[in-house]
């Protein structure tokens, strides 16, 4: 992972759920974000399933989340791009979703 995204380089922002890929080997998300008059669709990968569900967090928390607004923190991708390795999500309902093995 450390070859795709820089740990030291993270994002917070803010945006629309647009869409969920949910499976192995890693989920995937699409978030809207807003910067001005544009939107720019970030690209985030997380853990797989599995390690959420350990986590009582299951797809249709996810689900729940789509066309709503949520906001991330990101380890952004190293060549720049709007994407980056997921760290932290919180939900429109407040739910905090840690994709980090220990609360990082």
């Amino acid at each position: 992972m450390s070859a795709l995204f820089d740990f030291n380089d993270r994002v917070t922002l803010k945006g629309t759920l647009s869409k969920i890929d949910w499976r192995n080997p890693h989920i995937g998300l699409t978030v809207d974000v807003k910067d001005g008059d544009q939107l720019h669709a970030w690209s985030l990968e997380g853990p797989p399933p599995g390690f959420f569900r350990t986590r009582d967090i299951n797809k249709v928390d996810i689900e729940t989340a789509l066309g709503k607004t949520v906001s991330f923190e990101a380890s952004r991708a190293r060549d720049g791009s709007n994407a980056g390795l997921l760290r932290v999500m919180m939900l429109p309902d407040g739910k905090v979703v840690s994709a980090c093995p220990q609360n990082c």
